[in-house]
């Protein structure tokens, strides 16, 4: 029976009471840099023991010291709270710091008149400053970054030393940076291509001996994963075959399979159903041309396009592209055949814009609402475009922007005589890990001609997930008498969007759009919303429920899309 009663109580003994820590006395940077000490801690090290409040004071002293504060006073006593355990009061008078009396920085060798490096010593410790060895660190860290940045790779400290008298309250920073001879870029070697070397060789961004920069070489795999011509890319510098401080460049590449299929299967509120098929070649030939067909089907439209690309000298900044398109439409009152061919000149100038001059062909006979006709046009144009962001899937930062003009004449064999002016812009900003803003603005104006005397696929009509969310797919237009839709001569639409990240990459939206297409006078509609957001791998899933303020009939569309924002 005693040995029953001794096992219950044994039982029945609560577990022991932990005990906790509680700091107070320090502000900003020296209480974070405290905390970051004490977080350290597992609850089961913490204790009342004389021998764990003396590690305790040494912790802090030295989370002190590191920011300069070497004469802190640190008073640590208990409060004991009965059954819920004990509590050790921090209380901590960080006293006066210890600053840099004197500072003796120097760079040495080929970096000592290096923009950069300059740049750098414009943040290292000064006279007066308060002693901070991480700040000291990152000092030192950054010097070697920079040099192996910009080939220095023999580059090290003769001198380093932070040395401190504390009961002076004084510390004085010697930094001696011999940089040595930097290093120059030597010959690039391709191996493994089935390009032809010329071809690769323009899109190598440096010349022999100039040189060496970490930031070119990665220029040069970005140039060379954009081409599409390789499924491997290794770039790398030949240690081994160094002379006079050269260092040569190795490029082992890997062809990419010369066939290249991709399908998608999608749905739409606006046209239902969709199914596409892209065939790619990336490359038919040693001069690196290419050909790109696509299919894209749908109950409302079916069409096949193919593209051939030809690379000129200069492979990343120039090429000619050969453009056929055959497209059928039938959708709301539109029902058209259309055949366009161009013949397209890029460039890719040097402030990041896109320049496009081009010829194209456009015959399409259609009928659109109680029009019936058909128009064979020759239309030169021009077009600039700019594209940027930071990341990928749903970018941080974004902006797009499109100018374009196209021209007709009878002069040169065209139906009609007109010019048609097309605008995009588009703008995303993040503030915070959570909110985004995304705007876009989309116009387009045609002058000199009648709509009337213009086929469907040049008159302007909104509406749809890309355009003016809350109405449907290409349903905003001038009407006729019949209340049928013929297009207009003029095309305006805005839309401005908040997103809030709800949890890693699923985001929750909110939209206004704003716009009209018209002729005489504009009828402008308003549509607004929400929706979800996905930022996949291969960029943003849109999911919208919006509401067409001036609609007529059904007000509400759902709309789904996939790809870039802008």
């Amino acid at each position: 029976m005693r040995y029953l009663l001794l096992t219950l109580l044994l039982f029945t003994v609560p577990a022991q009471a932990q005990t906790t820590l509680r700091l107070s006395g320090l502000t900003g940077e020296l209480e974070a840099n405290v905390q970051r000490y004490l977080d350290r801690y597992a609850a089961t090290e913490i204790s009342t023991s004389l021998r764990f409040q003396s590690r305790l004071e040494q912790d802090i002293g030295t989370a002190l010291q590191a920011l300069g504060y070497y004469h802190s006073e640190i008073d640590i006593s208990l409060q004991r709270n009965g059954r819920n355990g004990s509590r050790l009061l921090i209380r901590v008078t960080p006293g006066e710091p210890t600053r840099i009396k004197e500072t003796d920085l120097q760079i040495l060798g080929d970096a000592q008149n290096d923009a950069d490096f300059l740049a750098i010593l414009a943040q290292a410790p000064k006279v007066g400053d308060i002693v901070h060895h991480g700040r000291y660190d990152s000092f030192k860290a950054s010097l070697n970054s920079l040099a192996q940045r910009k080939g220095y790779f023999d580059a090290r400290f003769s001198i380093q030393r932070l040395e401190v008298a504390p009961s002076r309250r004084e510390a004085f920073v010697r930094l001696h940076f011999d940089s040595g001879i930097r290093y120059r870029f030597g010959q690039v070697s391709f191996s493994g291509q089935q390009i032809a070397s010329d071809r690769l060789q323009s899109l190598v961004p440096f010349q022999a001996g100039a040189p060496y920069l970490a930031s070119q070489l990665g220029e040069l795999n970005q140039a060379l994963a954009n081409t599409n011509w390789f499924s491997s890319i290794l770039v790398t510098a030949d240690t081994e075959e160094i002379t006079e401080h050269t260092l040569p460049i190795n490029i082992e590449l890997a062809p990419r399979k010369r066939n290249s299929i991709e399908t998608g299967i999608g749905y739409s509120d606006d046209v239902g159903a969709r199914l596409k098929l892209n065939w790619l070649k990336p490359w038919l030939n040693e001069r690196g041309h290419s050909l790109n067909t696509k299919l894209a089907i749908s109950g409302a439209e079916q069409s096949v396009e193919a593209a051939y690309k030809l690379p000129l000298q200069s492979v990343a900044t120039d090429f000619w592209q050969l453009q056929y398109g055959l497209r059928n439409r039938d959708y709301q009152d539109t029902r058209a055949i259309e055949s366009n061919l161009a013949l397209e000149r890029h460039w890719l100038l040097a402030n990041d814009w896109y320049r496009t001059a081009s010829i194209r062909w456009l015959y399409e006979d259609y009928t659109q609402a109680d029009q019936e006709d058909s128009s064979s046009l020759l239309m030169p144009g021009i077009s600039f475009s700019r594209s940027r962001q930071s990341g990928s899937g749903m970018p941080r930062q974004a902006d797009r922007l499109l100018l374009g003009i196209e021209v007709s004449d009878p002069s040169w064999g065209s139906d009609a005589s007109f010019v048609r002016l097309r605008g995009r812009a588009g703008y995303i900003d993040s503030f915070g890990d959570r909110h985004r803003m995304v705007s876009r603005l989309d116009a387009g104006a045609i002058l000199m001609e009648t709509v009337e005397n213009l086929p469907p696929s040049l008159r302007f009509f909104a509406g749809g997930d890309n355009n003016l969310r809350g109405y449907a797919y290409e349903s905003v237009s001038p009407l006729n008498q019949q209340g049928e839709l013929i297009g207009g001569r003029y095309m305006a639409t805005a839309s401005l969007e908040y997103q809030y990240r709800v949890t890693g990459n699923w985001w929750l939206a909110t939209f206004a759009d704003y716009g009209s297409a018209w002729t005489d006078s504009p009828d402008w509609k308003r549509g607004v919303g929400f929706g979800v957001r996905w930022g996949s791998p291969i960029g943003a899933v849109r999911i919208d429920f919006a509401w067409g303020l001036d609609a007529e009939g059904s007000p509400f569309q759902l709309h789904f899309s996939l790809g870039p924002e802008l």
